[in-house]
């Protein structure tokens, strides 16, 4: 049983995958409430399928961009696990969780997390056997985002009012996907681990590190 942790921002997601199905997943809105309802969540999810932390074969995490705490908190457990129980363990990065919800399109598709004070972390993919990263993930602004875009463009992930409100000015060139589809769920990073794990791709616990952005 994989354990999918997702830490990286003030939504919070786990989700359990056997390999064959999500088998337990839970999204909420953390805040910056992740050290005390992280453990919790998980004791819970395992009782709820008659589980143990003996179940466990692998665990997944994302690896930011994100908040500072956020992605310490999810690190630190991915990694306790992995080295205490000797598991395999699998980052992903926090954007690449979000492109993998979305259908097949051929237009472009930008993902994007809120980095705060006006600042949006994003990153570019293209379809390709699926969502395959171009560009970023980099650091930037709604405004400044906006003036990249020069055709028919999917927007998902953390669209908030201002970033509703400037691509509106875009018109037809602007497509924000549905908020169900842009919700960062912990099933999908559970998959896109699997992948990794099928191919024989493994992460160090003792080096695998957080992607942090930071204004140049």
């Amino acid at each position: 049983m994989l354990l999918a942790i997702d830490t990286a921002t003030r939504t919070a997601s786990l989700a359990l995958h056997d390999g064959g199905q999500v088998r337990y997943e839970a999204t909420w809105e953390a805040g910056r409430r992740h050290t005390v309802q992280l453990a919790p969540r998980l004791f819970a999810a395992l009782e709820d399928l008659g589980l143990g932390a003996e179940d466990l074969t692998a665990v997944a995490v994302t690896t930011g961009p994100g908040s500072f705490t956020g992605l310490r908190v999810g690190m630190a457990l991915a990694k306790g696990l992995s080295m205490a129980r000797n598991l395999p363990l699998v980052g992903i990065p926090t954007l690449d969780v979000v492109a993998a919800a979305q259908g097949r399109d051929r237009r472009p598709l930008i993902a994007v997390l809120q980095a705060g004070r006006g600042r949006i972390c994003t990153a570019t993919y293209r379809w390709r056997n699926g969502w395959q990263r171009r560009d970023g993930p980099r650091l930037t602004t709604w405004e400044d985002l906006a003036r990249t875009v020069a055709r028919p463009t999917l927007f998902c992930g953390e669209v908030d009012e201002r970033g509703r409100t400037v691509l509106e000015e875009l018109g037809d060139l602007a497509i924000v996907l549905p908020p169900a589809w842009r919700l960062r769920r912990a099933g999908f990073l559970a998959e896109l681990a699997w992948g990794r794990l099928r191919r024989g791709e493994t992460d160090d616990p003792a080096t695998l590190t957080p992607i942090y952005l930071h204004s140049q």
